[in-house]
């Protein structure tokens, strides 16, 4: 199961009931964050999640609505008596506007472990997921993810009871690794099914639409996508802007067929975005205008079962 809270809906500054965009994803008691703006600490409290588990941060830019809020986060962190490292993740330059941004937290008890990316496309497994950074087009370099819980097939007893070797390597062939026994060697194919459908979450903000966020938002569970105009006279300002507005996004859902689309990223001129979700849904029905702190637990096909048998 996947735990997704969508902390802020908010681009460029906090508004009154809207905070900046960040993202709160939290998987087998390990959390990541996704961007970290003013206000994103009073967020997190107001949902009732806290910082201290917050292995990962990932930056899609450097620009200030993204990452204003992080030296007084990882302040809190350490008054939180966390001791473990925490990764950053983020485009080259991310270390040096992190850290002078932390000159205000100048001895946190844990260590910061920095990731600057530089190609297109780069994954990286954290904590039990997959995470896939992907770059965008912004007015800075800027990058989306994608968050993947993969799971493997289902064990075969019957398969494994046939193998002529002991069952205490059963549970190493479960794991993925190659047995030898007499001579002979077993793979985990021989015990395991296909592959079963995991989770993913995509998130994506500050972009003009690249062929990118469609391959990797396609069949997700959850597409959180910027939808910072809601008006298409406002689309010119989107271009000039690197941006894009929701119906621009709910076109990109309709390309790749997640579950569920958020728009998020709101411009502050947006008072009511709400108003443009029935226009967004002809391109993509599943297309939904979220508030602040709006969130969803993303569960496996066989808990969703499960869950609708009780």
């Amino acid at each position: 199961m996947l735990d997704v809270c969508l902390l802020g809906t908010g681009g460029m500054m906090p508004i009154p009931k809207r905070f900046l965009t960040a993202l709160m994803v939290r998987y087998n008691g390990s959390t990541c964050l996704i961007d970290c703006g003013e206000g994103t600490q009073v967020a997190m409290r107001e949902k009732g999640w806290s910082p201290k588990p917050i292995d990962v941060i990932c930056i899609t830019h450097t620009h200030g609505d993204h990452v204003s809020g992080i030296g007084g986060l990882l302040l809190s962190m350490g008054n939180s008596d966390r001791k473990e490292p925490v990764t950053i993740i983020g485009p080259k330059g991310v270390k040096r506007v992190i850290t002078s941004l932390c000159v205000i937290a100048p001895e946190l008890p844990f260590e910061l472990k920095f990731i600057e990316l530089s190609e297109k496309e780069e994954s990286f497994e954290l904590y039990g997921y997959t995470l896939t950074a992907f770059r965008v087009k912004h007015s800075v370099v800027c990058y989306s993810y994608s968050i993947e819980v993969k799971r493997e097939g289902k064990f075969n007893l019957e398969a494994a009871q046939k193998l002529p070797i002991p069952r205490e390597n059963w549970g190493r062939l479960q794991r993925g690794e190659t047995v030898v026994v007499d001579g002979v060697t077993y793979t985990p194919d021989l015990v395991m099914g296909e592959p079963r459908r995991g989770l993913k979450v995509t998130y994506c903000t500050d972009t003009r639409p690249v062929p990118a966020i469609a391959t990797h938002a396609k069949d997700a569970d959850l597409f959180i996508c910027e939808g910072m105009y809601g008006d298409w006279e406002m689309i010119k300002r989107a271009k000039d802007k690197m941006h894009m507005n929701m119906y621009e996004a709910a076109t990109i859902a309709a390309q790749a067929n997640p579950k569920q689309l958020w728009f998020t990223h709101f411009s502050p001129s947006l008072f009511r975005p709400e108003q443009y979700q029935k226009e967004a849904q002809k391109i993509f029905p599943r297309a939904y205008v979220v508030k602040d702190g709006t969130s969803i637990d993303l569960l496996f096909d066989d808990e969703e079962d499960k869950e609708r048998d009780e």
